[in-house]
């Protein structure tokens, strides 16, 4: 029983269980438009993506699936994104609340996001932040859809709730065959979708620290600062990557115009942060635009939200380690703070486990289809950081390469979360330590 009421390994056996639910519920024969029931490794897949908030789908869900299938889908990414930043939240706060690490608690205020007190009333702050960001979006969109582009009511606000929920979740489902693409040059549209993406996306402690202490950006805490500064420095970064190297590409930014042209370039750049939603032909990139996109995709978003990847504050810490090793200095800092030993060790452990399970997972998946590198690479990358994009091989894929896929999303979504907290749960001190040698780095 101890292994299975540990928190980080209940919250994969939740994410197993939704899973599952969900897959049953898609095999009806009322979840397909056809009326017969999906193939099991159709429902699976859908329902990994869906739970995983990732995107990636092997049917066209707007002509597949029915109304009913439609709503499952929904409420899957619906579970999978609230049920995501709740537990990784709540995980924190029990790690902050373990009287190994009171003393830890004490000394550095600066990273614990929320009182002690909150953790009853977590989910449900986390519920109205979700309610209210996308029923903004909702209405938003059901009005652009009805008023600028003739949809009627009901398909207008269907669309916009689907889409919506997609976009703050992260999720990247589209009941568009095309993905975005029709609305490539709808500000209207682009627009309120990239802000939801990256409020969604940037965690829930980073909007709690914001929400309690906006007007005072001095006394924000240090993983709201690093969260910030590095999701901006990645959003600008890909943004003028994008634009610089599909310009004059024909088949994606080249017909645009200018105006077109940046803010499609800007929704590239937050969409493969996490989203997974797509206003061009992705297979269409050109090879340099897909290495950027490994990139942003392997990196996600903050944690604690939406998003998945290795997360901006891990990339952020190593960064600051790797500066703080070139200027020789013996502590890694930021804003005025010291970065802990303990959060340093972690970043390392999860960029190396991510980066072990992506060059896995490409050999494996070359090995299986023989397929182009650089197209398995970005399939690989993209279900492992829950970003959802394809260049358009998913589909044809083997059903082993598709299983391989729905286990990379689950890993990418849910071990990070299982890994960080297993971590800090399980630190102990020993009542020795080893003599102290330096092998040769380098």
């Amino acid at each position: 029983m101890k292994t299975l009421i540990h928190p980080a390994r209940a919250v994969a056996l939740a994410f197993l269980l939704a899973i599952l639910a969900g897959s049953l519920l898609l095999m009806l024969p009322a979840a397909r438009s056809a009326g017969l029931p999906a193939p099991l490794i159709v429902a699976l897949f859908t329902s990994v993506s869906a739970v995983c908030v990732t995107g990636m789908a092997i049917v066209d869900t707007g002509t597949y699936w029915s109304g009913f299938g439609q709503t499952v889908i929904m409420l899957l990414f619906q579970l999978g994104g609230f049920g995501l930043m709740t537990a990784a939240t709540l995980l924190g706060l029990m790690v902050n609340r373990s009287p190994r690490l009171r003393t830890r608690m004490m000394t550095q205020t600066e990273t614990r996001l929320l009182g002690l007190g909150d953790i009853s009333s977590v989910a449900k702050i986390v519920f109205k932040v979700a309610v209210v960001c996308q029923l903004l979006l909702f209405v938003v969109l059901t009005l652009r859809l009805h008023l600028g582009h003739g949809y009627a009511w009901g398909d207008a606000a269907w669309s916009g709730l689907f889409h919506a929920a997609s976009a703050f979740n992260n999720a990247g489902f589209s009941t568009y065959a095309d993905g975005l693409m029709r609305y490539a040059s709808d500000a209207v549209v682009l627009v309120p979708i990239m802000v939801a993406i990256v409020i969604g996306g940037i965690g829930f402690p980073v909007l709690h620290d914001l929400r309690h202490r906006y007007r005072d950006p001095r006394h924000w805490s240090l993983h709201t600062k690093l969260t910030l500064t590095g999701s901006i420095i990645l959003l600008l970064g890909g943004f003028l990557a994008i634009l610089l190297l599909e310009w004059s590409n024909l088949r994606t930014l080249g017909p645009l115009s200018t105006a077109d042209k940046f803010l499609n370039s800007m929704f590239m750049s937050v969409a493969a942060r996490t989203a997974g939603f797509n206003t061009v032909d992705i297979g269409a990139l050109t090879p340099e635009t897909w290495a950027v996109h490994y990139f942003l995709m392997f990196i996600g978003g903050g944690s604690g939200g939406t998003a998945g990847g290795v997360k901006v504050g891990t990339i952020a810490i190593l960064a600051l380690l790797v500066i703080a090793e070139a200027k020789g200095h013996t502590d890694t800092e930021a804003f005025g703070r010291r970065v802990g030993a303990s959060a340093q060790r972690q970043a390392i452990t999860v960029l190396v486990l991510g980066s072990i399970i992506v060059a896995f997972g490409t050999v494996i998946l070359l090995r299986m289809t023989g397929l182009p590198t650089d197209q398995v690479i970005f399939e690989v990358i993209a279900a492992f950081g829950s970003t959802g994009l394809s260049t358009g091989i998913t589909a044809g894929l083997p059903p082993e390469g598709q299983l391989l896929l729905a286990l990379l999303m689950f890993f990418g979504r849910v071990g990070t979360i299982t890994l960080a907290t297993s971590l800090v749960l399980g630190e102990r001190r020993m009542p020795y330590r080893y003599p102290e040698e330096h092998p040769i780095v380098g």
